[in-house]
């Protein structure tokens, strides 16, 4: 299968992480830019790839992030693997702020970010019932559980648009419909790392408990801010030790991320359009040169 590449997205706190031999490097994408340079290196020895979903310094809001360009630039940079950080609000009592949360299940509710690296002139369907890859969220696990990080595993991430936080009414729709946390950047990352036939996992970790809570009442941007800085800290140790027990050789995927075009382009050849065809070489091409 090849040699393995870890990607690691970061969100909101976390802008870079410990790499050996790091270097940044400017990645150009077909389509538009990155929202960072990427950071590249070995971790434990394993060879990584990082990019901050927000840019340094956070500059990005959830809506404008270049969701395409980032798992565009993440493919042409060999990643194999592909871990999201994400901050998020939690909807269970149990699912105290600190805990990291596997999720395993997405509900999106954006509106105003494109979706899809296919359309007119090649149209592809992927299948997305599964959206996080089992193998992968197992040696996340194993991660978590060796570096004794408060974690929980399961659940469905509710993907609202943003920026703005939740009603109080808006929070309690979405725990009626069993949500576990709540964030705005994983749709349509994970819908996106599914085309480029990136195995994806999240990893999300509880920084308040939305609006919902009548303890906590409304989200505390202070107290978010220092719980923000704990979880980066645990996540520096949770990627790191990840990386170190990280098979050498890209292990196939338990639910076929790594092979979700192999029969979903259904434009015939003929009818594709060029242009479209000439940007989706990272993306698709595996699949595109056979045609």
């Amino acid at each position: 299968m090849g040699n393995a590449v870890l990607g690691v997205i970061g969100g909101s706190g976390i802008y870079d992480i410990d790499i050996e031999d790091a270097r940044w490097e400017t990645v150009e994408s077909p389509w538009g830019e990155p929202s960072d340079q990427l950071r590249r290196g070995k971790i434990s020895g394993l060879p990584a790839v990082f990019l901050p979903r927000h840019g340094r310094g956070h500059r990005y809001s959830p809506t404008t992030i270049n969701y395409r360009a980032n798992i565009d630039a993440l493919k042409r940079a060999g990643v194999t693997d592909l871990v999201s950080l994400s901050a998020c609000g939690s909807f269970r009592e149990e699912l105290a702020p600190g805990t990291f949360v596997l999720v395993d299940q997405f509900i999106d509710r954006t509106f105003a970010r494109e979706k899809s690296f296919f359309g007119t002139g090649c149209v592809a369907h992927v299948s997305l019932a599964y959206p996080i890859s089992p193998t992968l969220q197992d040696r996340a696990e194993a991660a978590l559980k060796a570096e004794a990080i408060p974690y929980a595993r399961g659940g469905t991430y509710l993907v609202m648009e943003g920026p703005q936080f939740s009603t109080l009414a808006e929070s309690e729709l979405y725990r009626s419909w069993g949500c576990s946390v709540i964030g705005m950047t994983n749709m349509p990352e994970a819908k996106l790392a599914r085309e480029a036939e990136l195995p994806y996992c999240t990893v999300a970790m509880v920084t308040d408990y939305d609006s919902w809570h009548p303890h906590h009442g409304e989200v505390d941007i202070i107290s978010i801010l220092r719980v923000l800085k704990e979880n980066s800290e645990n996540a520096g140790r949770f990627i790191t030790r990840l990386a170190a027990d990280f098979p050498r050789q890209h292990q196939p995927c338990g639910v076929g991320a790594d092979t979700a075009l192999e029969y979903a382009i259904l434009t015939a050849p003929e009818k594709r359009d060029p242009e479209l065809v000439k940007r989706l070489d990272a993306v698709a091409g595996r699949v595109l040169r056979r045609s």
